[in-house]
């Protein structure tokens, strides 16, 4: 009993040597998580339907182009996340449209918010 023990425990240690040869590169590259998400791919998803190529739904006099941005005072990267954090005043009338939604660092992360920002910045000139 004491070889057959001695062979199971030599076989387990082949076994977490060749799992841990092969398998622990896939952790160190990352593969099997998910990946990394573009400011393209998170600005499509969040940004897009109220701004469809840089433009705006809800108010054409306030796009993403670099012009409409300027006369707002959003210039940097910073601002449009000021922006995203912090959209602009409750309407005081129930049926005054409320603007762009606010979007907060639980529902957009401070390092998601900064790769819109610069995708924003980078594209509609």
């Amino acid at each position: 009993m004491h070889a057959k023990g001695a062979v199971m425990r030599n076989s387990m240690r082949s076994v977490c040597i060749v799992c841990s040869v092969f398998l622990f590169p896939v952790f160190l590259t990352g593969a099997g998580f998910a990946e990394e998400k573009t400011g393209e791919v998170l600005f499509k998803e969040n940004c897009a339907s109220c701004h469809p190529d840089g433009g705006n739904i809800l108010n054409p006099k306030k796009t993403l182009s670099k012009k409409d941005r300027e006369a707002n005072n959003i210039v940097t990267a910073a601002d449009i996340i000021n922006k995203m954090r912090n959209p602009g005043p409750v309407p005081t009338h129930p049926q005054e449209w409320a603007g762009m939604k606010m979007f907060d660092k639980y529902n957009i992360p401070d390092d998601e918010a900064q790769k819109i920002a610069e995708y924003i910045l980078a594209t509609f000139k």
